[in-house]
């Protein structure tokens, strides 16, 4: 009987230890999380920005990740924990990649590793952001490889020697003109994509690209979204396939396309939206910009991705110049 009694009080201590943990430990979470809550930078403010490249400066993630709320996570208490626990076994010897996303001190881009050219370049600009400036230069501009990237998967100024293809911006140069760093941070080999020369780049593309800082001039904000395609075409087969060139000894991919989604906002509050797709190839300089205007639908089914997500499109007042009913 003893024996028995010794047990039970043995089992319940341990059970009282083993509550007083679980409750301690939620204590310390909520603890943290408020502390994080109240000074969000907080992982900032120990490091400087330029030593984390791989690190947005964006609080939420949106679109491609599922999330679940704090509350829902609060709710589930220690199955949260076990699953925590079981990733972190699971991925014991790190992830392959999480590090595609690289936060300039002007724009803001997502790396495509394998391509070696970004799967989209986002901006913001305004009339005062894009004033002349006499000490920023573009001719003390040079192409460099980014650094912040793996040597397995950037591209080098050697891949593009002869290969007949210009390294066009996706974040334009022109678009940041508020400081020197700003503009030569545009000329990372990151922010570069295999473009035809003549025809396109120094000139259609040009086009396009002078037409979204023209913008400022109507809008107070205008957001801008540039990136590659790579589009399927049929054969003589009758069967369609997605060809594209690589270059250089890295295989830096060659968009078969381009896309720009841009979203304007005016001073009542109000957003319009525009898409284009112009084709890697010459481009007469007198066609107009409204024939590369696409539905943005197609865009996102073509790049796997969902632009302005957080913008419900019946806010939307006009896409593509057309006002919506």
């Amino acid at each position: 009987m003893n024996g028995i009694r010794q047990v039970a009080c043995t089992l319940t201590a341990l059970t009282s230890v083993g509550l007083g943990g679980w409750y301690l430990g939620k204590f310390s979470e909520q603890r943290r999380h408020l502390n994080e809550k109240d000074n969000e930078t907080s992982v900032l403010s120990r490091m400087p920005i330029r030593s984390m490249p791989g690190l947005p400066l964006f609080g939420t993630v949106s679109a491609a990740t599922s999330l679940t709320s704090a509350e829902s996570n609060r709710q589930m208490g220690s199955k949260v924990s076990s699953i925590a626990t079981r990733v972190s076994q699971i991925m014991k010897f790190g992830f392959p990649g999480l590090d595609h996303v690289r936060s300039y001190e002007d724009f803001v881009l997502s790396y495509d590793r394998r391509n070696k050219v970004a799967h989209w370049v986002f901006e913001h600009l305004t009339k005062d952001r894009l004033q002349y400036k006499n000490e920023v230069d573009r001719s003390k501009c040079e192409f460099k490889p980014d650094q912040s990237i793996h040597p397995f998967f950037r591209s080098e100024n050697i891949d593009y020697k002869g290969s007949g293809y210009d390294r066009g911006h996706l974040a334009a140069a022109g678009n940041h003109r508020m400081e020197q760093n700003h503009m030569e941070q545009t000329f990372l080999l990151s922010n570069m994509a295999p473009q035809i020369g003549v025809g396109f780049n120094r000139d259609s593309w040009n086009r396009l690209e002078k037409y979204v800082r023209k913008l400022t001039n109507v809008y107070k904000d205008v957001y801008v979204c540039t990136g590659p395609l790579y589009l399927p075409k049929k054969e003589s087969d009758g069967k369609k396939y997605v060809h594209y060139e690589v270059i250089g000894a890295n295989n830096v991919a060659v968009p078969t396309h381009f896309y720009k989604v841009i979203v304007g906002e005016t001073n009542d509050g109000k957003l319009d939206m525009e898409a284009f797709v112009m084709p890697n190839t010459p481009i007469n300089d007198n066609t107009p910009l409204s024939n590369f205007q696409v539905p943005l639908e197609r865009i996102e089914r073509a790049a796997g991705l969902l632009f302005f997500d957080k913008i419900s499109r019946d806010k939307l007042s006009k896409v593509n110049g057309k006002r919506i009913i």
